[in-house]
């Protein structure tokens, strides 16, 4: 089961726009939401535990999330297509998805998502722990 539902594509396109682009042909849908999901977590990765973010449903996913995901995926779809119709609108939901996630990267934008753990559940989002000092001085002068 995809992470983005058709439905879900009603947020950020009309029902007759979203026919219109995708062809109704379901393979070119779900392979969108897969390459969009893809590009959303390389951005989230570093810091959020992406399967958990991906595998949730219904009201328990992120709303920012879906919309982006969406975003992107109609974007992926419309660059596909001979005319592009829609171009210049799903271009500036994909810079503006690009740019949120950035700032997501960057720390500057704290989402509400499941973060990233190690195998025994220890927190990895912060990239580890850094000890730094000197050891015992064991010089005899």
């Amino acid at each position: 089961m995809n992470f983005i539902t058709t439905e879900d594509f009603k947020v950020v396109s009309s029902e007759q726009a979203f026919k219109t682009i995708t062809g109704a042909d379901q393979d070119n849908i779900d392979n969108a939401i897969a390459e969009a999901q893809e590009e959303v977590a390389g951005y989230l990765r570093p810091k959020y535990d992406t399967e958990k973010i991906f595998k949730a449903t219904g009201d328990g996913r992120n709303k920012q999330i879906v919309m982006y995901t969406a975003d992107i995926a109609l974007y992926n779809m419309i660059a596909a297509q001979p005319n592009r119709m829609g171009y210049d609108t799903r271009k500036e939901r994909y810079d503006r998805a690009i740019k949120w996630l950035e700032g997501v990267q960057a720390g500057k934008i704290i989402p509400d998502l499941p973060t990233a753990t190690d195998p025994l559940g220890n927190d990895t989002s912060l990239g580890g722990v850094l000890a730094y000092g000197n050891g015992p001085d064991n010089h005899s002068w």
